[in-house]
């Protein structure tokens, strides 16, 4: 008994320091998640040592159920009908940004490092996302034009599905010498097509059984909604899709929904999402060894800078490009059909027409 509330006290000491953090982040303006980093640095096994952390596999299970978390909130907070007029955009930045980013990245890494070129584009696979988690929460509440933070968020909720399957996608081609082209291409399209299918249909369903049970209490739409996140997840992992992305695709449908209970649904989910947070980050942050940092300090500095101010803008000027690129095909073949099909009748009206 003492050991589980041992237990028990530390887990709620972490989640009242993270309340803490999160308060004195909004005075001093900084990201929140860079002070829960720092807590765990602190207290992990390099700092005050109270806790000893290296379960590398409990970590990537704390990770999945976070970014689960996250991800259907911040997808349920926005709805497909605030992000369907710049869901092309987000997509585009999302997919093409992602693969430039990783690129642009992964080269840099491999000179730096001294990597081979696919160890090179392993890292710069994993440092191709955007962090939904720090978009999401320095969305909330800003005062940045409603498009652009809609773009954001969109980029920032498919974004994070496309960079873990590029890193999937790079761990194949490592480990596997005859792994083609064609076999990745293959691989992305099916996790990206599934995993949006088993989110839309997740996310109707959802919709439509909340609808019907209005009779119930309304504190089992929140298990309900609950629920849903975690059966798209693992239904679209199963059947060989994103379960990431069936997650957000899931939290968009039925966030573009009229629901009776919206207001309960999407203050649940935004303390789970601030949980996840929390957890995500105090676990990132007891994992890492700051004397180990030493050696890698200066070259991950650098290609942290190459990232920012130079893969991104140039990953979000491809991508764009891409965008204007389809905005002027179309309307391009919509002014030749029309003008080319109302030629002759405006000028006969006219009286302009020579036979």
């Amino acid at each position: 008994m003492h050991h589980d509330a041992a237990l028990i006290l530390a887990a709620g000491a972490l989640l009242a320091a993270g309340v803490g953090a999160s308060i004195v982040a909004t005075r001093i303006r900084v990201p929140a998640l860079v002070l829960f980093l720092g807590i765990g640095l602190s207290i992990g096994s390099d700092g005050l040592g109270w806790i000893n952390f290296d379960d590398y596999a409990f970590a990537r299970l704390i990770g999945s159920i976070a970014l689960l978390l996250i991800l259907y909130e911040g997808g349920l907070a926005v709805g497909f009908g605030q992000m369907r007029p710049v869901l092309g955009t987000a997509a585009s930045l999302a997919i093409v940004a992602t693969i430039t980013t990783a690129l642009i990245a992964g080269l840099a890494a491999a000179v730096l490092f001294d990597f081979s070129t696919k160890e090179g584009l392993l890292l710069g696979a994993i440092l191709s996302a955007t962090d939904g988690a720090a978009v999401f929460a320095l969305m909330r509440g800003s005062g940045i034009p409603a498009r652009l933070a809609r773009i954001l968020e969109g980029e920032a909720g498919f974004n994070d599905p496309v960079a873990v399957l590029l890193v999937l996608v790079m761990i194949k081609v490592i480990q596997h010498a005859d792994y083609g082209v064609g076999q990745a291409i293959f691989f992305f399209t099916r996790e990206l097509v599934v995993g949006a299918a088993v989110g839309a249909a997740m996310g109707v369903a959802a919709a439509t059984g909340l609808r019907r049970a209005r009779s119930a209490p309304p504190a089992l739409s929140l298990v309900a909604s609950l629920a849903t996140a975690a059966i798209a997840f693992g239904a679209a992992v199963l059947l060989e899709g994103s379960g990431f992305l069936a997650v957000y695709v899931a939290g968009l449908t039925l966030g573009g929904m009229t629901l009776e209970d919206r207001p309960a649904l999407l203050a649940f989910h935004e303390g789970l999402a601030s949980v996840a947070d929390i957890g995500l980050f105090l676990a990132l942050g007891l994992l890492v060894f700051p004397s180990q940092l030493g050696d890698v300090a200066g070259k991950g500095v650098l290609l942290a800078l190459i990232i920012t101010l130079i893969a991104r803008p140039i990953a979000v000027r491809v991508a764009t490009m891409l965008h204007f690129f389809n905005v002027v095909f179309f309307a391009v073949v919509v002014s030749a059909v029309v003008q080319g099909s109302t030629v002759e009748l405006l000028a006969r009206r006219l009286r302009v027409f020579q036979a």
